[in-house]
């Protein structure tokens, strides 16, 4: 798109006068895009899965366009220019949050990291994240527990694949992802069967129970839901939606409610010998902090605690899940990435987080998942604090904004074959997902960035290296790589519609798999 005209904050002059009333002229048009409908604006041109649906629109009306949802502007930027603009050059315009129902309803009252509004709670939430919660010394700390979590997961798939039968990979990667989370941010695995049939008495959600609430709060917190778009039909919840969140809610502030409980029951007991262990201590000590520019209560320890497992939750497993589908697909890529991993690990050992940096071809892999299968398509949506010009285009305070990962991550002016899955265009490429490259932004850029990346990246990368290091894999008897499904579902993530199903052959010395 090269170079952006004009880009920045408008000034309105109000010194001129006119014989009638004032009213401000528009200096610069608003952005292209399909004429609105009364009322429902261009709601109908929206189909089941949104990020496809607004990628067709924009390869029509251009990098930048603006939509009508009901009563709402929305204006979508599907190109790398115009992602640094949003993200970057005037990133504090356009970091704040519309106000949706899932933010109310699913994240006690917008007091998440996730959805708060811009503004001293949330300036004090991201600063608790980066110091305290994912610093490099506290993630490092942790390293054990992945490393342990990852040989449970490898040590289950050895089992079940004894039985020749094929395993469905997502619930494998969703325990293994949940262990590894609850571990660091809550001290333990509160989800462990094991637990519950010894009778701890700590299991008051079961694994299967949580696995879906997490499903249902990133659908819940991705879909469009008539009501935030058309607030006169809030109250008639038209999809069923709002009745959903508020199920969900429920069934989350049990979990949460017990957790900080048992928590809170622990710093009472040891009382100055009282040393934090896990994210939910330091959440704690930090709200008792009475030098805090904003209060941090109950609700807004559980609303972070509940952001902290579900985004770290979500992201590894469907990346991997995606990855696994995409080498099914190409068995070429799997027998480099397997001679790479002989190569420098060899069959006698397991791949640690130590190992990534020797192994740029699993990295691609990853990079290249994260391409074409994006956790979220589209970033959480922004809401500008400001008018703004961009491109020459009218962009007023209130305005809704989506950032298109997804058209960027098709885009052919970046990206050659940008439909193939091609890890090799990777190699030798600078290119990183850790917000600064605009061509690549699984986890966003800018004030806005998910706070968890650095572990998220740590937890896919270890995981799938281990994967295809310890196991062959295969589809089903009777499933050709031309029959494997590769539809989606839409939410705040994009999980496989259909979650994969795979045959898993160990290939390294029997002794691997038993290591505890």
């Amino acid at each position: 798109m090269g170079v952006l005209p004009r880009c920045g904050a408008r000034h309105r002059d109000a010194s001129e006068g006119h014989a009638r009333p004032p009213r401000p002229p528009r200096v610069q048009p608003p952005p292209p895009g399909p004429k609105p409908w009364p009322i429902i604006g261009n709601l109908n041109l929206i189909g089941a899965l949104p990020h496809r649906s607004i990628h067709e629109l924009s390869r029509k009306y251009g990098p930048l366009m603006q939509l009508r949802f009901g009563s709402f502007p929305v204006v979508v930027g599907s190109s790398v220019d115009m992602a640094k603009f949003f993200l970057k050059t005037h990133d504090v315009v356009f970091t704040d949050r519309p106000k949706t129902a899932a933010g109310k309803y699913t994240t006690y009252n917008y007091r998440d990291i996730t959805w708060s509004p811009y503004g001293a709670y949330w300036r004090q939430a991201r600063k608790m994240c980066l110091t305290e919660l994912f610093s490099a010394k506290r993630l490092e700390s942790y390293e054990y527990i992945r490393a342990a979590e990852v040989r449970a997961l490898l040590r289950d798939l050895h089992a079940a694949s004894g039985s020749g039968r094929s395993v469905m990979l997502k619930d494998y990667m969703s325990t293994v992802s949940l262990n590894v989370i609850t571990r660091m941010v809550l001290g333990k695995k509160y989800l462990d069967k094991e637990e519950a049939a010894a009778g701890a008495g700590s299991v008051v959600t079961t694994p299967e129970e949580f696995k879906w609430m997490l499903d249902e709060l990133f659908l819940l917190n991705g879909v469009l839901n008539i009501g935030d778009s058309i607030p006169w039909l809030d109250w008639m919840d038209l999809q069923g939606y709002i009745k959903r969140m508020k199920k969900l809610s429920k069934m989350f502030d049990r979990f949460l409610e017990h957790v900080v409980e048992e928590h809170n029951q622990r710093r009472l007991r040891e009382g100055k010998d009282f040393v934090a262990k896990d994210m939910v201590d330091v959440l704690l000590q930090i709200a008792d902090d009475p030098t805090l520019e904003v209060e941090l209560n109950r609700e807004s320890v559980k609303a972070f605690t509940q952001d902290l497992i579900a985004g770290g939750t979500e992201s590894s497993a469907v990346t991997v899940e995606w990855s696994i589908s995409e080498l099914l697909k190409k068995p070429e890529v799997i027998v480099k990435a397997t001679e790479e991993l002989d190569r420098v690990i060899g069959r006698g050992r397991w791949v640690t987080e130590k190992d990534m940096p020797s192994l740029p071809y699993v990295d691609a892999i990853v990079k290249e998942t994260m391409r074409l299968h994006p956790v979220a398509p589209m970033l959480v949506p922004r809401l500008s604090r400001e008018d703004t010009t961009v491109a020459g285009y009218d962009i007023p305070a209130g305005t809704r904004v989506l950032v298109s990962v997804w058209s960027i991550g098709r885009d052919p002016a970046l990206w050659d074959a940008p439909e193939e899955f091609m890890p090799e265009r990777f190699l030798g490429s600078r290119l990183d997902v850790k917000g600064q490259d605009y061509e690549l932004l699984p986890f966003g850029s800018g004030r806005r960035m998910c706070p968890g990346y650095s572990l998220g990246l740590k937890v896919i990368q270890v995981s799938l290296a281990n994967l295809l290091h310890g196991f062959a894999w295969s589809l089903p008897d009777g499933v050709t790589k031309e029959e494997l499904s590769m539809e989606e579902i839409f939410g705040l993530s994009t999980p496989r519609k259909f979650p994969l199903e795979a045959v898993v052959e160990p290939k390294l010395p029997a002794h691997l798999y038993a290591e505890p």
